[in-house]
């Protein structure tokens, strides 16, 4: 069997979205309650597709925002970060139709290494839009991040 595009699987929401009853009470305490959502990538992708040149956007600020929508505590931290990926690698795949995702950060306002191009493609979208991009130690991150976060 062929191995699937990253269109493909973008497309395949499988049985998402689900909310999954979390038992485990470290989690429940960690996360804050019980209802975890796992988002289709798809859900991911509309979110990402929304943020405009000049604004940026956190993983967990979309999970948050995900999980809200869908009337869960919170989203799958694993999920949503392979179907980030996903998302940024289905949109190099296509000659139209970019998702900018780029412009999505890891929570801190950190760069994204497993990006198509990994953190020097990533850096030069972004200072390309006129942000300002940092080294901390061997990671990433954009400048004053938060004063350019877009509103969901």
């Amino acid at each position: 069997m062929a191995k699937k595009s990253f269109n493909e699987k973008l497309n395949d929401s499988k049985n998402f979205p689900e909310i999954v009853e979390v038992t485990d009470s470290k989690a429940v305490e960690r996360f804050g309650g019980t209802k975890m959502l796992i988002a289709p990538p798809l859900f991911y992708d509309a979110i990402m597709k929304k943020i405009p040149e000049g604004k940026l956007i956190t993983s967990d600020r979309i999970r948050n925002f995900l999980a809200k929508e869908n009337g869960a505590d919170y989203t799958c931290q694993l999920t949503a970060g392979i179907f980030i990926n996903i998302v940024a690698k289905a949109s190099e795949e296509r000659d139209e139709d970019e998702t900018p995702y780029w412009r999505t950060l890891k929570k801190d306002g950190e760069l994204n290494e497993k990006y198509p191009g990994g953190i020097d493609a990533q850096k030069a979208r972004l200072e390309m839009e006129g942000h300002t991009v940092i080294q901390k130690g061997k990671r990433y991150f954009v400048k004053d991040f938060t004063s350019k976060l877009a509103e969901l």
